[in-house]
């Protein structure tokens, strides 16, 4: 069944009242009609199976028949501390880690990021977030968080373990690591950071040191910008799952 994210006050009393964009996807890009099926997810934790019926002014509306109670989200919160690639890649880092689990993704402006997003950007993002968690068949939408600076985003990290992902040096792989928290302790919220192109700076790593950051590698081989946020919420996912 088709998913489709909508809002808290768009449901009352088991009735959910679909938005323009909402009725005009299912009857004309879906073409579904009155008694045909979609779940509903409020994009926090909760979904539902609905029905359609017609509305007493002829619009679509969606009649509630029961709550599911299907977990489809990672045991940890996942945090995506990523700066942000050149182009319209950050796009397809939105999409593809949602679809992996991600719980909130910060854009990064580092030392070497060349983009600087403007609103319009940040509502795209978002956009992408909450058709990636429909297709995806997530409970919840990843949050997308303002740009912040390294800085900013190194103070916003705080006492969550934090993992800082570096393309060079002697450091242990981000599985490993991972692996070794989950024997001292289960955590709720892990942090992730991945660097732009050309990777971060050398001040940027001493930062993320002295801030209580553990450096890990996600291999032996230089991956772009785009394809290491990927990789790294890969494997957060297969540690976690597969515990």
């Amino acid at each position: 069944m088709q998913r489709i994210a909508v809002e808290p006050q768009q449901i009352l009393d088991r009735t959910i009242y679909l938005n323009a964009a909402q009725e005009h996807y299912l009857k004309r890009v879906l073409r579904s009609s009155v008694g045909d099926r979609f779940v509903a997810m409020d994009g926090r934790g909760q979904w539902w199976e609905a029905q359609l019926v017609m509305g007493d002014d002829g619009s679509l509306l969606g009649e509630i028949d029961r709550q599911l109670d299907v977990s489809t989200e990672l045991p940890v919160s996942a945090t995506l501390f990523a700066a942000l690639p050149k182009g319209s890649g950050f796009d397809e880092v939105v999409r593809q880690t949602t679809e992996l689990g991600v719980s909130r993704i910060v854009p990064v402006l580092s030392q070497r990021t060349l983009l600087n997003p403007s609103p319009n950007k940040l509502k795209r993002w978002r956009r992408i977030a909450t058709e990636a968690a429909e297709q995806s068949e997530r409970q919840i939408v990843p949050e997308l968080c303002e740009p912040l600076s390294f800085r900013e985003a190194m103070a916003a990290v705080g006492e969550t373990p934090s993992y800082f992902c570096v393309a060079r040096g002697t450091v242990p792989h981000l599985s490993a690591a991972l692996q070794t928290a989950l024997e001292g302790c289960d955590a709720g919220e892990i942090a992730i950071f991945v660097g732009p192109e050309g990777g971060w700076t050398t001040d940027e790593v001493q930062q993320a040191k002295d801030t209580g950051c553990q450096l890990v590698s996600l291999g032996r081989r230089v991956l772009r910008a785009v394809t290491a946020p990927v990789v790294a919420l890969s494997v957060v996912a297969a540690v976690w799952e597969t515990r």
